[in-house]
């Protein structure tokens, strides 16, 4: 749960604090930060947003609590 709280201010947060320096680095013609502002950071809240329902739904497995 700690690493999913910490990897949530990682790419909420922290790599909004360093745009400008991955500005530097182009990849397909848009800057890094750019890139990771407006993508990098959605796509892995939606990774992380699967990773937390499998690992909910395997503790309600082991609960007897899981949906049919």
């Amino acid at each position: 749960m700690f690493i999913m709280l910490g990897l949530w201010f990682f790419f909420g947060y922290f790599i909004h604090f360093f745009v400008e320096q991955l500005n530097e680095i182009v990849i397909f013609g848009f800057p890094l930060g750019f890139y990771m502002a407006a993508q990098g950071s959605l796509i892995a809240f939606v990774i992380m947003l699967f990773i937390f329902a499998s690992k909910q739904n395997r503790i309600d497995e082991e609960h007897n609590v899981d949906e049919e």
